[in-house]
């Protein structure tokens, strides 16, 4: 780490009442865990089969006697090894929260995982399934009935900065300001990924910024947790970090075949020479993998030197986002907010470059559907790492039992607030994507359950995975018929939570031991 990152971590430690040891943090608290083992809690099964007969009752959880403020802070494709690279990240959220080291994108791509976090629905309810064409995008998003309407009908401000949804800004909606939002500064495409030259629609009016996207992000943040009209009433913040996913102008150093995203001047060869993970699923296709497999994909040697310029860019790019981080925390303790504010830092999707012959995200593999998700304020346990599955559903309906808010629109989601002190759990967690182009076909279905992760293709093929055997998913147990049982299971349980819908949806609790 550089001299200059290292007197910036030691400066805002003191916020953490600790001090902690840089490009570290102490092992009860950090949301890494033990980064180099995958396999987390293994899961012991009882008779009935993977599932347990019998759910786990849901702790008492009393709501709050008044309306914390709450910042939600996301990146775009920051995958959850990436909080190695994030030491104020890890020391002003992490050590003062709660880490939930198994959240995962149902859907993990942009848009339909971000809607989502809008709605508190899985994609096949709020229908925004893809990036492009009638299903997908800004445009196919029905933006009524949403989480800051609720959040406004409930007393809130609220309050939005930086990436919306793709698409936005494009075919005449550069001046739209989606309803339910009291303050609107969002980027509009394609500006959004020029992270030099970003234009950004401040409540209908359109300004364009000569200045590193993230530090436009993070002042216009920055300017509104300051506002003197903080003072009036509860507010919630979504700021929207395009870091680090992949954008321009493009520079001499860029690989010619392989997108890469762009660190902050300061922050460019900080990591020269990084290399890519030392894991068993980096450019390796799981043994029985189906043909219709996007891990079949095959990188040579010139393709695995640009990835690893890309490896090394998106962790340099990320150094400006754990700034910035790092000064919303300052700034509301400066205008004495902090003790009031509930903080959740999470990303859109997971992302690999590499493993399992993947480069980018979509795919039901544990590095491209894992998020962070990270929670510190009133009412959460100061430095736990939590097992408890949850998807970025849950996150919307969160914070709206958290506001008091009644939801506008039927809740596939479940609040985790009473899940925080509880022992680790695990939960049936439905997966799907849809083709990018357009959405018209689905490219799988599937279920996460614990250690247990079930994927059905669009031509009848299958994958089957157990972390607790498996940690790396490098062998697809679907075709040994000793498995045919666990098989059977998940798959009656991928095609029943396929069309769920609200209180269809499974919401049950298991004990992960």
């Amino acid at each position: 780490m550089a001299p200059r990152a290292r007197l910036a971590v030691a400066a805002v430690a003191v916020l953490a009442g600790a001090s902690i040891a840089l490009g570290a943090m102490p092992e009860s608290a950090g949301p890494l865990g033990s980064l180099g083992s995958l396999a987390g809690n293994a899961f012991a099964r009882d008779n009935d089969g993977v599932v347990p007969s019998t759910a786990t009752s849901t702790p008492d959880w009393a709501p709050y006697s008044t309306q914390p403020n709450i910042l939600m802070i996301t990146a775009d494709d920051l995958a959850y090894e990436d909080l190695e690279f994030m030491p104020h990240t890890r020391s002003l959220l992490a050590a003062q929260g709660t880490s939930l080291t198994e959240a995962i994108a149902p859907t993990p791509i942009c848009v339909p995982a971000r809607a989502s976090l809008l709605t508190g629905q899985y994609s096949q309810n709020h229908h925004t399934v893809t990036i492009n064409g009638e299903r997908g995008g800004y445009q196919s998003m029905d933006h009524t009935g949403t989480l800051p309407e609720a959040l406004q009908d409930a007393g809130y401000d609220t309050l939005f900065a930086g990436k919306y949804l793709n698409g936005y800004g494009l075919d005449g909606t550069a001046k739209d300001v989606p309803p339910g939002w009291t303050d609107w500064r969002a980027t509009t495409d394609m500006s959004t990924y020029n992270f030099i030259r970003p234009r950004i629609n401040h409540n209908g009016k359109l300004t364009t910024y000569n200045r590193y996207t993230t530090y436009v992000m993070r002042d216009q943040a920055n300017e509104m947790i300051s506002a003197p009209e903080r003072a009036d009433k509860p507010w919630y913040m979504w700021l929207n970090y395009v870091a680090p996913h992949h954008g321009g102008p493009d520079e001499p150093e860029d690989p010619e075949g392989t997108s890469t995203t762009r660190p902050a001047e300061e922050d460019k060869h900080s990591f020269d020479g990084l290399e890519l993970p030392d894991t068993p699923y980096m450019f390796r296709t799981p043994t029985d993998a189906p043909r219709i497999s996007a891990s079949r994909k095959h990188f040579d040697a010139q393709g695995r030197a640009e990835l690893r310029i890309a490896h090394e860019q998106r962790v340099e790019a990320v150094q400006s986002l754990d700034r910035a981080v790092a000064s919303h925390v300052l700034r509301l303790q400066e205008t004495g907010q902090l003790d009031n504010t509930i903080i959740i830092f999470t990303s859109d999707n997971g992302y690999t470059t590499g493993g399992h012959n993947i480069n980018g995200k979509l795919m039901h593999y544990r590095e491209t559907q894992r998020i962070p998700v990270i929670l510190r304020g009133p009412g959460i346990p100061a430095g736990r790492t939590l097992a408890t599955g949850v998807g970025n559903p849950d996150i919307a309906t969160t914070i709206m039992a958290v506001a008091g808010a009644e939801p506008g629109r039927t809740q596939d989601g479940v609040n985790i607030m009473p899940w925080l002190e509880a022992p680790a759990q695990d939960r049936v967690i439905p997966l799907s994507a849809w083709r990018v182009n357009d959405g018209s076909k689905q490219i799988y279905s599937g279920i996460r359950f614990g250690d247990w992760t079930y994927a059905r293709f669009s031509d009848g093929s299958e994958e089957l995975y157990d972390l607790a055997e498996d940690p790396y998913q490098i062998r697809s147990l679907a075709l040994l018929p000793e498995y045919a049982d666990e098989l059977a299971e998940l798959r009656g349980l991928s095609e029943k939570y396929a069309d769920c819908a609200g209180d269809t949806c499974p919401k049950e609790f298991y004990p992960a031991d």
